[in-house]
């Protein structure tokens, strides 16, 4: 694999892909009709028997191998070979993934046993990540480490979940809002109460996730997944049994309601902006909105387990991707939102397309209308999912 970049190759590359999210769309909905949780993530393999042992370095730069678990699609070509050409560190890259819950199952015996299992990075959600520093599962991540960390943009650098970003790193974050067919509605969508318009009876979807489904429409009634509770979330929860009683909603959805969007049998669904990018490409009558009230997003994260062999060259991984120039490369191929700042003038030098796509690069007042749920609990997991599943027949 070339550590050169061909934006060229680039463009071939994301022109036909599956979006990371549409890929493990089955699992994610498997998942949430379980009551499990909201989002899949890449898991590491665990190991039984090694317990773990730093082989990071007390001074001098990163060297050796790190060990990276990761979403599949979510890795731009000659990204993972343009960095052990810059830093001499060897990667063993992986993806190698489960459902969140199916994961942390896995590795939680290990971990707790500070046993190694098998990476020392890996990218989770925020949600699970928050759940793994609170159980003392997760390093800090040095300032020194990671002198680009000032490139974060400013409203996730000073995040709720993890203000200064102490222990999580966001690698990509997405919006969660509305996608329509033009030729289907006959005219634009620009609120959460276009759902409900009888003239789109029985061609309305809804997640079947209950955070990426229930967020948006918590903020159209005055509440806010930022600071949810019982009654917020059943408020939610209530709106969404009284349109499914009337026939409004056509179906509830993992990932799966591209086919149906595009064809016309759905007008209206809630959407994920990544997979509405691609959808473009093929049908130029979908359009991806943000609700007046506004949308939510989901951030995914680098952190490095506290079970792992090189802290310094996984600090060292962050540190590379947190350069504009380099992180350019990896949104013009996932098409996902930067979680830098300021990536415009970089995304036009690889992507100029992706530089003025609103989906790829929005603007700061749609990001400003954005927000994101705050770390659940695992009963108010449980509670909220069990409740929306009652609705959603999940």
């Amino acid at each position: 694999m070339s550590p050169e970049f061909d934006p060229r190759m680039l463009a071939r590359l994301t022109a036909s892909r599956t979006s990371r999210r549409r890929f493990l769309g089955g699992s994610a909905a498997a998942a949430a009709a379980l009551g499990l949780g909201s989002t899949v993530l890449a898991a590491c393999g665990g190991s039984d028997s090694n317990t773990a042992s730093s082989s990071s370095q007390d001074s001098g730069p990163a060297s050796g191998t790190l060990r990276i678990s990761n979403w599949p699609l979510y890795m731009a070509d000659g990204f993972v070979a343009a960095f052990q050409t810059a830093s001499g560190i060897t990667v063993d890259y992986k993806e190698d993934f489960n459902d969140n819950e199916q994961w942390f199952a896995k590795v939680k015996e290990p971990l707790s046993r500070k046993q190694d299992i098998g990476c020392d990075l890996a990218v989770p959600t925020s949600f699970m990540a928050t759940r793994l520093h609170q159980l003392g599962w997760l390093n800090d991540i040095s300032d020194e480490g990671v002198p680009n960390k000032k490139n974060i943009r400013p409203d996730l650098l000073e995040a709720s979940v993890d203000p200064g970003r102490k222990f999580t790193a966001p690698y990509m974050s997405g919006l969660v809002g509305l996608a329509y067919n033009r030729a289907a509605t006959g005219r634009d969508i620009t609120s959460i109460n276009d759902l409900w318009d009888p003239a789109f009876k029985g061609r309305v979807s809804l997640f079947s996730d209950s955070q990426d489904a229930l967020g948006m429409i918590m903020l159209s009634q005055g509440n806010s997944p930022e600071n949810p509770s019982t009654e917020s979330v059943t408020k939610a929860i209530d709106l969404v049994r009284e349109q499914n009683d009337k026939g409004q909603i056509r179906r509830f959805t993992g990932n799966d309601y591209a086919d149906d969007l595009a064809a016309g049998n759905i007008a209206v669904a809630q959407a994920y902006s990544g997979d509405v990018v691609q959808l473009q490409a093929d049908n130029p009558d979908l359009q991806f909105v943000v609700p007046e009230s506004g949308a939510t997003t989901f951030v995914d994260t680098m952190v490095i387990p506290y079970t792992t062999q090189n802290q310094k060259a996984a600090e060292a991984w962050i540190n590379y991707v947190y350069d504009r120039a380099n992180y350019a490369k990896l949104v013009a191929f996932v098409q996902y939102v930067p979680v830098l700042s300021d990536m415009t003038e970089e995304l036009e030098k690889v992507d100029p397309a992706a530089a003025k796509n609103p989906l790829i690069n929005p603007s700061k007042e749609t990001l400003a209308k954005s927000k994101g749920w705050a770390p659940l609990t695992d009963e108010q997991t449980q509670e909220y999912n069990t409740a929306y599943a009652a609705v959603t027949g999940g």
